[in-house]
């Protein structure tokens, strides 16, 4: 059976469109493949519908163990109608949680048969150390080769039974980060980057930012959430956003410190 193959992805800073994209184009070879890039508001006015014929590689980025919660009501809007998916989750390198296992129910509980899951690794939102330029060249390979397999499977069975991933129900809660004194960060999610006086105003941190929080008339002004998602900050041609809140430095360093082991993609199959 001939499939058209589907990437679709939210990914402020691009590390899970890249893994997303490798396993779709490796899927759809010379035939191609489309692409749904939900990152920005606007590419989440309208809910994706698919069919039956339709593999979908889907992918979203971990934040604090889980499916970043901004996410869920147009996650919800998805229709399958019986098509194919394959559920990517891209974390820090520090761990994934239940996230994959909360993709995999979203997309199950809206029509998809999921025959696959994958946990892979991309720099971490709030580092430049940690995770530092993954994907890498090996991750590439491993996502290569993961499409293999899913293609092998394809070839071979027609019947998909429930694919088993790594992860608990009732799925863990987000995680809080800790201040410097060991209490709850409950500050942390109106913690906002600071813009300094390198900026040109070139307008790209408004035009990037998922939420379309920043302002574009004064873009040192946030008109709604900040998710940390450090686009802004890592994007910005010329270096002027940065975070100088002591309570998000401490738990940046506190993550770089503790998880430099290089963590490898888990495969699901």
């Amino acid at each position: 059976m001939q499939l058209n193959i589907h990437a679709m992805y939210f990914s402020p800073t691009g590390t899970t469109q890249k893994t997303t994209s490798t396993i779709a184009a490796s899927l759809a070879g010379e035939e191609g493949f489309s692409a749904l890039d939900f990152t920005r508001p606007e590419g989440r006015k309208n809910p994706a519908v698919f069919k039956e014929g339709d593999l979908v590689v889907a992918g979203v980025p971990v934040y604090a163990g889980r499916i970043p919660n901004v996410l869920l009501s147009y996650l919800d809007t998805l229709a399958g109608n019986g098509a194919l998916a394959v559920a990517v989750v891209v974390y820090g390198n520090r761990d994934y949680d239940d996230a994959l296992i909360e993709l995999k129910d979203i997309l199950t509980e809206h029509g998809f048969k999921v025959i696959a899951g994958g946990a892979f690794i991309g720099e971490h939102s709030f580092s430049t150390t940690l995770g530092a330029n993954r994907p890498d060249e090996k991750d590439i390979k491993i996502a290569r080769d993961f499409a293999a397999g899913i293609a092998d499977k394809l070839e071979k069975s027609r019947d998909y039974s429930e694919l088993v991933v790594k992860g608990k129900r009732p799925y863990r809660k987000y995680y809080m980060p800790k201040t410097a004194a060991g209490e709850d960060n409950k500050a942390f999610r109106t913690v906002t980057p600071m813009t300094s006086e390198d900026c040109t105003d070139c307008k790209t941190c408004a035009e990037i930012c998922p939420i379309g929080s920043i302002d574009y008339e004064d873009i040192r002004k946030y008109n709604g959430i900040c998710i940390k998602c450090c686009a802004c900050i890592k994007r910005c041609p010329v270096g002027a956003k940065y975070f100088d809140d002591p309570d998000y430095l401490f738990h940046k360093n506190r993550l770089e410190a503790a998880f430099t082991a290089r963590r490898e993609p888990e495969l699901f199959l």
